[in-house]
């Protein structure tokens, strides 16, 4: 990993343009093409970043990073006034990350029951690869492709996640339809208000209901 602390100026064009004017920022800049440009303030999130596959060009006054064909191109311009730091770091593999047992647990019952979540679906495969971590389950039925990410509890930065997922997803051959659904024993309502705003899919589920235990308890709040 590259880290570069710089007073710079941002440009962004792609869906929308935006700018970012002068100011001491962090860029970083993944092995895997991830580029992030972050300020001292406003949490954790960066003020720009850009997703792999990218295209990265450097001069001594600025990097340009790019990002999909010329029909459909996405840039940063990252205009250096000063370098203050320039280093790079070896992280060494990254370690998957593991879920918890609930989690777990819950992709599992999913994935032998899928048309629970909707008729007619069925699962294609499990852990599905994304140059960002693997999607839960991979499901599909008449209408396409299904993508669902599993969590005990569903939160924004879930919606978040499976949003980075599916802009991969989205981008093979033949994927460009696919949908998502977040699914969690307990969904926070903001969680479920940005999944809608996005065009996907919630649901809760009850691990015990999965199991066969009792009587099935599934709550879709929006398909």
């Amino acid at each position: 990993m590259r880290l570069i602390v710089a007073r710079c100026e941002v440009h962004y064009a792609g869906r929308v343009s935006s700018m970012l004017p002068m100011s001491v920022r962090l860029i970083m800049l993944k092995s895997d093409g991830a580029v992030m440009v972050h300020s001292d303030a406003g949490g954790y999130k960066p003020e720009n970043w850009m997703t792999p596959p990218t295209r990265i060009t450097e001069t001594v006054e600025s990097i340009v990073v790019e990002k999909g064909s010329a029909a459909k191109l996405e840039t940063i311009e990252i205009r250096l006034e000063e370098v203050i730091s320039d280093s790079e770091h070896d992280m060494g593999p990254a370690a998957r990350l593991e879920k918890d047992g609930v989690e777990r647990d819950l992709q599992e019952a999913l994935a032998a029951v899928p048309h629970t979540l909707g008729e007619g679906l069925s699962l294609v495969r499990r852990e599905y690869p994304t140059p960002i971590g693997p999607v839960d389950l991979m499901c599909v039925d008449g209408d396409g492709y299904l993508a669902v990410e599993v969590k005990r509890v569903g939160t924004i930065d879930a919606v978040e996640q499976l949003t980075r997922y599916l802009e991969y997803i989205r981008g093979e051959h033949g994927m460009d339809g696919c949908r998502g659904m977040l699914v969690a024993e307990q969904i926070k309502p903001q969680a479920v208000t940005l999944a809608r705003d996005r065009g996907m899919a919630t649901a809760e589920v009850n691990l015990a209901a999965l199991r066969g235990l009792r009587e099935p308890e599934l709550r879709l709040f929006d398909r």
